[in-house]
């Protein structure tokens, strides 16, 4: 039998998610913040990706240094978020997750434009940002 990488790593990140709502798994400990503190998302008139994950996640943890690269490099041009999903269990529901990692794009109007869940490579992330003609 032939085993899909992708969707073990899809799977097992939805079952820890899943037991981490359920409260069978802890969050990271930190103090929990509700959804009214969580940032703006998507950010007002400007192209967003927000990454919702966990900081202790493996693929998660894959996707860091990613996201701060784009940051960096987009900064002013587009608005990357990472919202942390174990810290803030209120963001799961409000953004309709199952697995995590998910990233999320919005166009400058706010509307979402894309959603993937797993491990997404820069490439990839840059392809969308060029498709809402950021340079």
């Amino acid at each position: 039998m032939r085993v899909n990488n992708d969707l073990l790593r899809g799977l097992f990140a939805a079952l820890i998610f899943s037991a981490t709502l359920g409260g069978l798994l802890s969050p990271t400990g930190a103090a929990v913040v509700r959804a009214e503190q969580l940032p703006q998302v998507p950010v007002p008139g400007t192209v967003t990706m927000v990454d919702l994950g966990a900081k202790k996640c493996i693929p998660c943890k894959m996707m860091a240094p990613i996201i701060e690269e784009l940051a960096s490099e987009y900064k002013g041009r587009v608005a990357v978020l990472f919202i942390d999903v174990w810290e803030n269990p209120d963001a799961g529901p409000k953004f309709g997750l199952r697995a995590i990692p998910t990233q999320i794009f919005y166009d400058v109007a706010g509307k979402e434009i894309s959603r993937h869940e797993g491990f997404l490579d820069k490439e990839s992330i840059v392809t969308v940002f060029k498709q809402q003609g950021v340079k």
